[in-house]
């Protein structure tokens, strides 16, 4: 591949979550995820979890923060690649 991106293309949302559930946006979207995640859960959960009374819903909450930067980081990765 030289470096080059490789040639990712779809056009029904589906085929996009396909992309995403194969890892084609994994090396990007994840750096993003783990710095925004980390962010948003140090904020918003971080008092809790020290503090030691994080419940199953904290911890649900915790994922949220890491899932959510992760998929908008990737649609925002494959939104070049649609096919029109």
């Amino acid at each position: 591949m030289n470096g080059e991106r490789p040639e990712i293309s779809w056009l029904p949302p589906l085929d996009a979550c396909v992309l995403i559930a194969k890892g084609a946006t994994f090396r990007m979207a994840s750096k993003i995820a783990l710095v925004v995640g980390t962010f948003l859960t140090a904020v918003n959960q971080g008092s809790v979890i020290v503090s030691g009374d994080a419940s199953l819903a904290t911890w649900v909450r915790t994922v949220a923060n890491y899932v959510i930067p992760y998929t908008v980081a990737s649609i925002g990765y494959l939104t070049p690649f649609r096919r029109r």
